[in-house]
């Protein structure tokens, strides 16, 4: 699947949303509606996407965002940044520090929500695939062949940039200064 089609299922579902149907509900009745094939090749284009801001200046911001954040958590707070479409996407791929303008995080404040931090959306192509097969483990079964079919260079890890204290508050400052300045007290020095 071309990253412009994954794209395009992402931003229909979003349109697809409202009155008591969620982004995750919309993303699997939109995948449901597609061949298994496609289901996969949507699957593959999340987990490279996925993957490409599994960095550590991205965690960074799920931590002050989240007010704190485990390696699960992180995966969750990626599929949130996912849901969020294609342009926040990748705003906060090149500058995580950018959602600090985002009017859902801005908002979280003020209320102490937790926000962006999407668990369902990781699991909606195995949902999709259970509702045209009945059962969930078939998506399991049909991803490992089509990982296993896939010729070329084997997939490698995403360097995570360097490595920073996520409790040291100058240094969340000095790396994420409008987000800092939303979630942490203001500094003393």
């Amino acid at each position: 699947m071309e990253t412009d089609e994954f794209w395009n299922i992402i931003e229909t579902a979003r349109s697809n949303t409202g009155e008591g149907h969620a982004l995750d509900e919309a993303l699997v009745d939109l995948l449901a509606s597609r061949s298994k094939q496609d289901i996969l090749e949507y699957q593959e284009c999340f987990d490279e996407l996925h993957g490409a801001i599994g960095r550590w200046d991205v965690w960074a911001a799920a931590y002050l965002i989240g007010g704190g954040c485990s390696d699960d958590s992180f995966t969750d707070f990626r599929a949130g940044l996912l849901a969020l479409g294609r342009q926040w996407y990748e705003r906060a791929a090149a500058a995580p520090d950018s959602l600090a303008e985002h009017p859902t995080v801005i908002a979280a404040v003020a209320n102490s929500d937790y926000v962006l931090f999407y668990e369902a959306v990781n699991y909606a192509a195995a949902y999709a695939f259970k509702r045209i097969t009945g059962d969930e483990e078939d998506f399991y079964e049909a991803w490992d062949r089509h990982c296993a079919a896939q010729q070329g260079p084997a997939r490698n890890s995403v360097d995570m940039g360097e490595d920073f204290d996520f409790d040291d508050p100058e240094e969340m400052r000095r790396r994420l200064p409008r987000l800092a300045a939303l979630y942490l007290p203001p500094s003393t020095a």
